[in-house]
């Protein structure tokens, strides 16, 4: 069986090959996970954010695809300099658009990277025991996607335990 590649435009290949702010920040205010089970891409993002609730670095670490990188490199440029509610306001459908557009099969890469900026300002405000007016109460479409990768994990986690404990 044959593979045929995917049809990823110009913009996701050179961002694959040559990432944006790609790396872990040690000294991050805050950090989040996001992860799709099916797929197997993870991302962690960090923040860097100053006491006027502005991004002033923002980095990521993937284990991912061309499309998973791409997208992820891409939010971590859109946010530099962003107040997080501002930040909070991209979407992933901008994001796949900005990155020259995603094959169907990829767009959960944008989900992805947008779910992991999100949970990392909902976890920045939680750290704070603050909530903004503009925070939604319930998690987003993109969070919840986020945290797939984190459920499956504490599945598979408490399985293994009780095959210890037999």
């Amino acid at each position: 069986m044959s593979r045929v590649p995917l049809p990823y435009s110009q913009k996701i290949l050179e961002l694959f090959r040559n990432p944006k702010n790609l790396g872990k920040m040690d000294d991050a205010t805050v950090s989040a996970v996001a992860g799709n089970p099916q797929c197997g891409d993870m991302i962690t993002f960090y923040l860097k954010i100053n006491e006027q609730d502005v991004i002033e670095k923002a980095t990521f670490e993937s284990y991912g695809c061309a499309a998973n990188i791409a997208t992820s490199s891409i939010v971590t440029e859109k946010v530099k300099g962003m107040k997080l509610e501002d930040a909070w306001k991209i979407t992933w459908k901008s994001v796949a658009e900005e990155v020259g557009g995603l094959p169907a099969v990829k767009f959960h890469c944008s989900i992805l990277a947008v779910g992991a900026l999100r949970r990392a300002i909902r976890t920045y405000y939680k750290n704070k025991q603050t909530t903004p007016d503009w925070l939604p109460k319930e998690l987003t479409f993109e969070e919840k996607q986020a945290l797939e990768e984190e459920e499956l994990a504490r599945i598979l986690e408490k399985k293994m335990k009780r095959g210890e404990e037999k």
